[in-house]
């Protein structure tokens, strides 16, 4: 027999830990949610298509092609994303001397790193959008709204954010709202990244944390002082993690302090990490997530996952997807994805239990899009031209929804403690 969840019920339980002031509320975003400003006309490649148009861009030099069709070979088509080939472009810079990897001589994969650093540079600096002759436009973002939605919630704990983005839209959104937040720098002239202070959780403990894991656009390295420095937007500088950069310090990279951020934020009691936009492709970070919730027996993971890829198909159905083999061995991560879920380790399709009243179907509405079949499709007799279903799609995986869902979740809460 076939499982089914209703997600009416699981949304209830997300909207309690959600308004529980004793919980401590963390989001894991990854490059979906800075693919929801569409609707304005801001778009930021995802990984995926962030690495198609770079590698098609440098396969114009045949000698390029050559090693990055090798380094595809040697990655496999899953881990074959721009993060993975800058780590394999760093090491092998480091490794050759008068020899050659994949055909590339040491000035060569200097070259070419720098090239791809650039071409992910021009392509996510989208905020200079954001300034000139579009002012507002910043308030139309995604982004921006969130950002509202936690400077009006009345938190015992600040919410921090966890970010595998490099662009500045989470920095821009909490900016133009107003609501302080603390991102690991310290300083004002050349501010420097401070692991101390990632570490100390009591540290800056009424400021919202934005924990940048893969690094940022503005980060730079300054290798006289030995330590990683924050420069100004216009700059044009980046850095770019997981990668073989070696400091002085080895406690000093802020990909292996922000990393162990994740490990200390889920060992505190009564901590929920919900995870939006991130497709669970980092196994460093998949593997401090599972150590930390082996360790911990009150924390919980909520990953909305849009795992719609570019032919409608859904991701989760496939048992190797790697969210999916999580969620099934820990029942501590549940998987919501847009046809199915994977919920106390047992995977099933979203199915309602019931019809929703029409005082309900306006919620509902902001979390599932029902399915309706034609009754002539399915033979039925009776009123109407739509036999309801049960089935249909959960839309929070996209950020836009979430957004909104949480939005309708303040003005609910607020009605209701007016009455």
């Amino acid at each position: 027999m076939s499982i089914t969840h209703d997600p009416s019920e699981y949304i209830k339980g997300l909207l309690q830990i959600l308004s529980s002031d004793k919980k401590k509320i963390g989001f894991l975003f990854g490059a979906g949610t800075s693919l929801s400003n569409s609707h304005i006309g801001v778009t930021i490649p995802a990984i995926k298509q962030l690495t198609d148009q770079i590698v098609t861009e440098l396969n114009k030099d045949a000698t390029y092609k050559a090693a990055l069709s090798e380094i595809k070979t040697e990655l496999g088509d899953d881990r074959f994303n721009i993060e993975q080939i800058l780590s394999n472009l760093e090491t092998k810079k480091i490794l050759v001397s008068s020899g050659q990897f994949n055909g590339l001589g040491r000035t060569q994969f200097e070259n070419l790193i720098e090239q791809v650093k650039e071409k992910i540079l021009k392509k996510v600096s989208i905020h200079g959008q954001f300034s000139g002759s579009t002012p507002q436009l910043i308030e139309k973002t995604t982004h921006h709204r969130f950002a509202q939605w936690i400077g009006r919630v009345n938190r015992r704990h600040p919410i921090e954010i966890f970010t595998t983005n490099y662009d500045f839209l989470f920095e821009l959104g909490l900016e133009e709202a107003q609501v302080p937040f603390y991102d690991g720098f310290s300083g004002s002239f050349e501010p420097f990244f401070c692991p101390e202070a990632v570490d100390d959780i009591q540290a800056y403990p009424k400021l919202v944390k934005l924990w940048k894991l893969h690094g940022s656009l503005g980060w730079d390295y300054n290798e006289t002082k030995g330590r990683v420095v924050k420069k100004h937007h216009s700059e044009g500088k980046m850095l770019i993690y997981p990668s073989h950069l070696k400091y002085h310090d080895s406690k000093k990279q802020p990909y292996v302090c922000l990393i162990d951020r994740i490990f200390s934020f889920l060992q505190q009691p009564d901590s929920i990490l919900i995870t939006c936009g991130y497709s669970f492709g980092d196994e460093h970070i998949n593997e401090r997530i599972i150590s930390s919730l082996k360790r911990s027996d009150k924390s919980h993971v909520f990953a909305l996952y849009f795992d719609k890829n570019a032919n409608g198909k859904a991701s989760l159905v496939d048992p190797n997807n790697e969210l999916r083999k999580l969620a099934e061995s820990c029942s501590r991560i549940s998987a919501y994805g847009t046809s199915s879920a994977v919920i106390g380790c047992k995977y099933g399709t979203w199915k309602l239990k019931s019809e929703p009243s029409k005082e309900d179907t306006p919620q509902v509405n902001t979390y599932f899009d029902e399915d309706f079949l034609a009754t002539a499709d399915v033979g039925a007799k009776g009123k109407g031209d739509e036999v309801w279903t049960g089935t249909g799609t959960f839309v929070l995986p996209d950020f836009f929804k979430t957004v909104s869902f949480l939005e309708n979740m303040m003005v609910s809460g607020s009605s209701e403690g007016e009455k």
